[in-house]
């Protein structure tokens, strides 16, 4: 596994909203989301959906780091 630190950046295609786009993010950020997107049922693109819907004038990529650090930390209080 790659470092934190280390770890590269990816770029994926998604469909949302109709229109195709696509977000870089590191790769433990893509295994996170798709954790998060799998504990609600969701798929990935539903998931940065939502994200996208909720996140007004912020950059895509920083919306769903926050949104996945926000489910992180719920997920350790338990």
């Amino acid at each position: 596994m790659t470092p934190p630190g280390r770890a590269g950046i990816v770029k994926r295609s998604l469909v949302i909203a109709g229109h195709s786009t696509s977000v870089s993010l590191e790769e433990p950020f893509w295994a996170a989301l798709r954790e998060m997107a799998a504990a609600r049922g969701m798929s990935v693109a539903q998931a940065v959906a939502a994200i996208d819907e909720e996140r007004g004038g912020r950059n895509l990529s920083s919306a769903i780091r926050v949104a996945v650090l926000a489910f992180v930390r719920d997920a350790a209080r338990g």
